[in-house]
């Protein structure tokens, strides 16, 4: 089977991290996230996938070329965003047969996908508490996939879309058609009509589906993956440092004594972390970042070359490449009265779902030194703080 990825979207809801980068280029466990699809792809034995790309398309092929692990990658352009369908209909002329279709922002579960190569046609489901808030398929008596109805008023069942489909150029013969006030073309209203004509079978997951909508969704990500994450130390760990739990340590990387470190934890290559700093579970630094004196991060992700200065304090927060924090930069993450905290999107408050959650840091953002920032509060790219500032809103 061939597969293809989706991932020309500009991913707004991710902002201010993807204004610098495209979305599958953002990591976690310290590999992009299109590396996790291809991944898995993988596994199922897929030999060539085809990447719809868009928004920073360089920047994507730059980082992948032509070849992922012996996998052949090609790359077609969606250079309106009109949907997902229409994305789909852009490469169809580089289809043999049957195919994968995977969201460039979802993370799926490797034995799922090739659970769902047994079948001819299959959609991806996970069952949800919240069926109004999705494309909710409707399975029939045959136990088959009878209709797909976006955000039901009226309860059909509890089955959303997830991260997918297993499809044949069959689903080309329906045409491009939007519904009344509907701006693009989406897959799930082609697969609805190819219900009418063959049996789709709906693939109940099994395993995680990790979709990563909003950028606090990086560490749901994380916290779910980093459990299974294989120990290693290709690094030095000093007399006097404390390793307690499973830890991935990068080539020239430095744990100096003190460092107290509580797995699971990922540290890249060529990383200082310490001394005498706390580092705990659920927690990736990327590479060449350096760690001071004094610091605890907690449940974080730091992507590459972050330099986090002493005394500070970084908990359940997404920091970008190429972040300095100053002395006694402090991200507060819970709210007095316990309730989730919310972030800003589009002039809304969105709730993260999260009861605690720290800051969301862009790429190349310096912040002076005693810096204090709310929780859920995001600096965008490129962005200063002065010395005793309190962030209690975003920095755009």
């Amino acid at each position: 089977m061939q597969a293809v990825i989706l991932a020309a979207g500009k991913s707004t809801r991710t902002y201010p991290l993807t204004l610098t980068k495209p979305k599958p280029l953002l990591k976690i466990l310290n590999k992009p996230i299109l590396a996790h699809l291809l991944d898995a792809l993988l596994e199922c034995n897929v030999e060539e996938t085809i990447v719809v790309v868009g928004y920073k398309k360089e920047m994507i092929q730059e980082a992948f070329g032509n070849s992922y692990k012996g996998m052949k990658l090609t790359y077609a352009e969606q250079k309106e965003q009109l949907g997902t369908l229409h994305a789909l209909h852009e490469v169809k002329d580089l289809l043999k047969d049957r195919f994968f279709v995977l969201y460039g922002d979802d993370i799926p579960y490797p034995a799922d996908i090739k659970e769902a190569a047994k079948h001819k046609y299959c959609a991806a489901l996970m069952e949800t508490k919240f069926p109004e808030r999705f494309g909710i398929a409707k399975i029939g008596k045959d136990g088959f996939i009878e209709d797909m109805v976006e955000k039901p008023k009226e309860y059909i069942g509890n089955l959303a879309g997830a991260w997918g489909y297993a499809l044949d150029k069959k689903i080309f013969e329906y045409p491009l058609e939007k519904k009344e006030g509907q701006k693009e073309y989406y897959i799930p209203d082609a697969v609805k009509k190819l219900c009418r004509d063959e049996k789709v079978f709906p693939l109940i997951l099994k395993g995680y589906w990790l979709p990563t909508g909003y950028p606090w969704a990086l560490l749901d990500a994380t916290e779910v993956m980093i459990e299974d994450i294989k120990e290693s130390n290709e690094g030095e760990i000093e007399k006097g440092a404390v390793i307690k739990g499973k830890i991935v340590i990068g080539k020239g990387s430095v744990i100096k004594s003190g460092a107290y470190i509580e797995g699971p934890v990922v540290i890249g290559e060529n990383c200082v972390i310490g001394p005498n700093c706390y580092i705990r579970a659920k927690t990736t630094i990327g590479n060449s970042c350096k760690i001071g004196n004094a610091v605890e991060i907690k449940n974080s992700l730091l992507m590459d070359n972050v330099h986090v200065g002493h005394l500070s304090y970084v908990g359940d927060s997404v920091v970008g490449d190429n972040v300095n924090f100053g002395a006694g930069t402090i991200t507060a993450n819970l709210k007095h009265d316990n309730a989730n905290v919310k972030s800003s999107y589009s002039n809304q408050l969105v709730d993260s779902g999260r009861r605690k959650l720290g800051a969301i840091i862009a790429d190349n953002v310096h912040t002076g030194i005693n810096t204090s920032i709310y929780p859920g509060r995001k600096i965008f790219p490129n962005k200063t703080t002065m010395p005793g500032e309190i962030v209690k809103k975003d920095i755009e």
